[in-house]
């Protein structure tokens, strides 16, 4: 008898210690940034990459080259409704949200909207992750799938207004 209790109490303290020092799964709510925190006018400040040399994408989001980018204006309301403008006039509407449950972070994600279409009717877009936003900073990483792992288009913006 004395020694099942033994074993029961050995047992006990194992699953004890295991539990408390299991790490936390998934990802952690508070490193998620608020939807306010994205609104407003921002611009493209410059743009850098991982894993990839410079001019080795010559198309992003289906439009330009990743250095048309640079400079940009991107106007993001809180309704989701959105526009991003290149520095050559050429303008898109987009339809922009924030998804909060993927393992690998935080990510921004957008459609681009054209005249006639319903957001809800859009079943492609473009998503990036989102490495910080501080509510005048922020910066995103576009995966570029490069063999079995991914390389990051990372752009830098400032908050205009």
């Amino acid at each position: 008898m004395k020694k099942i209790l033994q074993l029961l109490m050995l047992i006990a303290i194992t699953a004890t210690v295991l539990t408390a020092c299991s790490g936390q799964k998934g990802t952690v709510a508070n490193s998620n940034v608020s939807r306010g925190k994205f609104t407003g006018t921002w611009t493209v400040t410059r743009i850098t990459y991982e894993g990839l040399v410079e001019g080795a994408v010559q198309n992003v989001f289906d439009q330009a080259p990743p250095a048309a980018f640079r400079n940009s204006t991107w106007q993001l309301t809180n309704s989701g409704n959105g526009m991003y403008t290149l520095t050559n006039g050429t303008s898109q509407s987009i339809y922009w949200g924030i998804n909060n449950t993927d393992a690998s972070g935080q990510i921004f994600q957008f459609k681009k909207i054209y005249q006639g279409d319903k957001p809800k009717n859009v079943t492609e877009g473009y998503q990036l992750y989102v490495a910080g936003n501080d509510g005048a900073t922020m910066t995103l990483r576009s995966p570029v799938a490069i063999g079995n792992s991914n390389a990051y288009i990372v752009y830098h913006f400032a908050k205009v207004k």
